[in-house]
């Protein structure tokens, strides 16, 4: 059982579906944050920076976690 982006093996649960989707739909969001970037002004670029640091940690320590088998 294992997925690759929107490719799904059989056998899969629900849940893990779901949640690749979600993955899914961050990857799309970024890449549209992305191509509105060079409009933006600094202080706009910065608060998103800083908001985009954020969720980098949240992203890492889920990461960890995955890798560690959930604890």
């Amino acid at each position: 059982m294992r997925a690759i982006g929107a490719e799904i093996i059989m056998g899969t649960s629900g849940e893990l579906i779901r949640l690749i989707n979600y993955v899914d739909d961050i990857t799309t969001t970024l890449r549209r944050i992305n191509a509105f970037v060079a409009a933006m002004e600094a202080d706009e670029r910065k608060r998103l920076a800083e908001s985009l640091k954020a969720a980098r940690t949240n992203l890492d320590a889920l990461v960890v976690r995955l890798e560690k088998g959930g604890q």
